[in-house]
């Protein structure tokens, strides 16, 4: 006969983890991990009190189909790595037929990692049209001393990786306003690439595009070529702000009229919106930094805060 305590150490094992702070990647999620902790939690408790293991096997039956699933993590096959600057990599993923992820706009997918036994989670927006079918492209940043960039600068053709989504996304519709201002800084733009191919794709949509990318130089702009086709439409402008070059004359011409050395800061804002062809919507993607100072130039420059969006 099992002995009380021998027991109440088996279901001590089966006990849900707490996530650590880390796991979080503070994006608003719905669920959140913590949502689907104390879900579990729940779930072990009542199982628990009915002294029936069976009840916690539900959750494992979930992730083996290989759709993107909010709750659960499911596995997907790294198809492809490209290096696209020094620390930016662009990673395609397979989907399973030619199936899609099926995400609505600006939508984001959240990734776990364990490093050094430590499991950490992040959002990441996928780069590729929502409805691409057989893969998913996502645009990565690996930092010098970030855990997850640990994790991701080991990944290789073949390997498999754990997402859970979509979560978030701007509700976009075509025609809703009459131009969309994009602010986007370095892997910023990722979210903006869907919005903009989706408006690019539909001829029925008229609305006018303005994209403003930012980065150091001019070798780190991401996607040049995809841009350069996006800059083609006749609503659509592209302009780049390189904080770290030191002239114009050095870019090939074609980027010299459409560039801004410098950082953006307030006064390029106003100059842009008011070359804008109409009152403005406006999408804010980067860092917690650019994203404040952008409310904050954008306030001064008129526009209202249920004109803005920031990811």
């Amino acid at each position: 006969l099992q002995t009380m305590s021998g027991n109440e150490d088996d279901w001590l094992a089966l006990k849900p983890q707490e996530p650590s702070p880390s796991q979080c990647c503070g994006s608003g999620c719905k669920p959140c991990i913590y949502d689907v902790y104390e879900k579990e939690l729940a779930q072990w408790e009542r199982a628990k009190a009915k002294k029936d293991k069976s009840l916690l096997m539900e959750k494992k039956e979930q992730s083996n189909n290989s759709e993107l699933n909010p709750d659960t993590f499911t596995a997907f096959n790294i198809s492809s790595v490209e290096q696209l600057t020094e620390d930016t990599y662009q990673y395609k993923f397979e989907l399973p037929g030619n199936s899609s992820l099926q995400l609505s706009l600006g939508q984001h997918i959240v990734l776990r990692g364990v490093v050094n036994g430590l499991e950490v989670q992040r959002a990441y927006t996928p780069i590729s049209p929502g409805n691409a079918e057989g893969y998913f492209e996502v645009l990565m940043k690996c930092y010098e001393a970030g855990l997850m960039s640990q994790y991701i600068k080991t990944w290789k053709k073949g390997d498999m990786v754990f997402w859970r989504g979509p979560f978030g996304g701007f509700p976009y519709r075509p025609n809703k306003y009459g131009e969309l201002l994009m602010l986007a800084s370095g892997t910023g733009l990722a979210p903006m690439l869907p919005i903009l191919q989706s408006i690019t794709d539909d001829e029925e949509d008229e609305t006018f595009v303005t994209l403003v990318g930012c980065f150091r130089t001019f070798d780190k702009i991401y996607l040049k070529a995809l841009l350069q086709d996006l800059a083609r439409y006749w609503n659509v402008r592209i302009f780049y702000v390189l904080s770290q070059e030191t002239s114009l004359e050095k870019l090939p011409w074609s980027y010299q009229e459409n560039t801004y050395i410098g950082r953006l800061a307030e006064d390029l804002v106003k100059t842009i919106i008011n070359s804008c062809r109409r009152k403005p919507f406006v999408l804010i993607c980067g860092s917690s930094a650019f994203n404040e100072d952008m409310n904050r130039y954008l306030k001064a420059a008129g526009i209202e805060e249920n004109s803005c969006f920031v990811f």
